[in-house]
């Protein structure tokens, strides 16, 4: 069993000096723990895979293609391959659960 605690991902997290945390990846799925200060840019550009955000904690909008929302603590939001989507207006730091399936970059084209 591989099982995973927030806290401890979030120490992980500030150890390093990415925005972005992968902490489980198999063919089929990877997860990763993304963090965004208050303020802040989301520089992410479309995946090959689908993604599943779940804000975990903090406030902001995220723009998937043409549509917009707010997102808090307990918001999931579905990104389909290949769309364009990123947080923005960023009110208060953001702690994002994030799923790929596949795993991210799988369906990358060399």
């Amino acid at each position: 069993m591989q099982a995973f605690e927030l806290s401890q991902l979030l120490d992980a997290h500030r150890q390093g000096d990415k925005l972005y945390l992968e902490f489980l990846r198999v063919p089929a799925l990877s997860m990763g723990l993304y963090r965004l200060t208050a303020g802040g840019i989301d520089p992410q550009q479309p995946h090959t895979e689908d993604e599943v955000y779940y804000v975990a904690s903090g406030k902001g909008m995220i723009r998937v293609g043409t549509e917009e929302r707010e997102v808090t603590a307990g918001s999931i939001v579905f990104v389909a391959a290949g769309v364009e989507h990123r947080f923005h207006s960023i009110t208060e730091d953001m702690s994002i659960l994030v799923f790929f399936a596949p795993a991210e970059y799988t369906q990358a084209k060399a």
